[in-house]
């Protein structure tokens, strides 16, 4: 019988968190910070925002932008300056006062991940950028989530299909400028030193059965639709036979009063 029990995330994303203390874990995220630092390294403006599961795993920190936020679910002794506690899917940034928005898992370790793709997507201004790293259901790593008995770790995160996260950011008003996985390593922990501190590479997968994707979207922000101006009637010149003319000027001809002098032309 399944369990109906709700999902105790938060639990979960602790548990996660202690995971990137692993050989794996450590490979996985320095997968991430190579490929993001990659993507996002031309990028510029005034604020970055990191929305994840700790404040101990700074991403992008290669970018050009004035400040840089990072927000955490529960609150630790001696935060740095720069962190706010608070919720992925309800965040405390005034609207359209982002330029950057990196979700780091946060969909993967929420009860309700569409709010917290439409919580980022309020406070990114118009033609901002958004970067969303999850996990890919597809590949080794999907199949060891499906046979996985305990949720410690990524495995007790959600794996949403990259198409479905795609479809859900066009849906929020943005457009999708490349989305691929990345990191084709085994999910075990490995005992060769070696191994696990082999150099991260930020190709992207040609098949896509990666541990993880990213997605880069930007926000679409239509044109505002100018006012029409406001004709005045007694300003507005009407002409013979023209749409909208007066009566008055409907076919009207000139009148002829001397029509003796004058025969009609064929």
């Amino acid at each position: 019988m399944k369990d109906s029990r709700p999902v105790d995330y938060v639990a979960r994303h602790e548990s996660f968190e202690v995971w990137f203390q692993s050989p794996l874990g450590r490979a996985l995220l320095a997968s991430q910070r190579c490929v993001l630092d990659k993507e996002l390294g031309g990028l510029t403006g005034a604020r970055q925002l990191q929305i994840g599961l700790s404040h101990r795993l700074p991403l992008a920190t290669g970018t050009d932008f004035v400040q840089r936020i990072i927000t955490t679910p529960a609150w630790s002794p001696n935060m740095p300056d720069g962190v706010a506690v608070c919720d992925s899917d309800e965040l405390p940034f005034p609207t359209d006062s982002i330029d950057l928005a990196i979700l780091h898992h946060a969909a993967d370790f929420s009860d309700d991940p569409h709010q917290v793709l439409r919580e980022a997507a309020r406070v990114l201004r118009g033609e901002g950028v958004m970067a969303l790293v999850g996990f890919n259901p597809l590949g080794l790593w999907g199949a060891r989530k499906l046979i996985s008995r305990h949720h410690q770790g990524p495995w007790g995160g959600r794996f949403m299909m990259r198409s479905r996260m795609e479809d859900w950011l066009r849906l929020l008003g943005f457009t999708v400028e490349s989305s691929a996985t990345y990191f084709n390593r085994l999910p075990v922990q490995k005992r060769n030193v070696a191994a696990s501190t082999r150099a991260p590479s930020a190709k992207p997968n040609i098949v896509p059965v990666g541990a993880y994707y990213c997605i880069l979207a930007r926000k679409r922000v239509p044109a505002p639709v100018q006012r029409g101006v406001n004709w005045r009637k007694s300003k507005v010149m009407t002409l013979p036979g023209a749409v909208g003319a007066s009566r008055g000027c409907l076919n009207r001809v000139p009148e002829n009063h001397d029509n003796s002098n004058h025969s009609p032309e064929f």
